[in-house]
């Protein structure tokens, strides 16, 4: 759902896999644009501009990640969402333009780069430790009807406005690790 009076992109992935493109997920990939205050259901792999391969809850081994060789990110839908470029002013304006912003000194950049590498690596080995927990994945089930169309969206900005991540596993799974109570009766 787009909560917001303009539109947006929204990048999908399940299981690290880019839900329209099936490349590995990033967010600089291709979306979903959604009108100001639209909602829509997203149900499968995209397949073509008419349909979709529905998700379908697979064995670790047979979800598409794995069967592609990226098992890392199973268990996790991540979404990415960016908002829309204005388009420019049809107004002249003759005031002058601001200076520049400085460019970060050597120290803020070596840091920046730092922080970076050190996410990173902190989410690969976290990454690798979910893999190996996870029971389930995301597969291709049937296929089914789903029409989309083209449309051209410039983003505002490189990064995203806002990043959810959601991880899912079977009921046991959940139950075991104490996500779930286990005096409860799952159906």
């Amino acid at each position: 759902t787009n909560t917001t009076g303009a539109r947006v992109l929204v990048v999908l992935s399940v299981d690290g896999v880019n839900a329209i493109s099936g490349e590995t997920a990033a967010p600089s990939q291709t979306g979903y644009v959604l009108a100001p205050w639209q909602t829509t259901e997203i149900t499968g792999w995209r397949k073509s501009h008419d349909d979709v391969a529905r998700f379908e809850f697979a064995a670790l081994g047979d979800s598409y990640a794995a069967r592609t060789g990226r098992p890392d990110n199973v268990g996790t839908i991540g979404i990415a969402v960016f908002g829309e470029r204005a388009p420019p002013p049809v107004a002249v304006s003759r005031a002058p333009y601001p200076a520049p912003p400085s460019p970060p000194t050597p120290v803020a950049r070596e840091r920046a780069a730092s922080a970076a590498s050190d996410s990173a690596a902190a989410e690969s080995n976290a990454s690798n430790m979910r893999a190996e927990r996870q029971s389930i994945g995301t597969g291709h089930g049937a296929r089914e009807w789903a029409p989309v169309s083209s449309t051209e969206f410039e983003r505002a900005t490189r990064t995203p406005v806002q990043v959810t991540t959601l991880r899912y596993d079977s009921v046991d799974a959940l139950v075991a690790r104490g996500v779930l109570p286990r005096h409860r009766a799952w159906a």
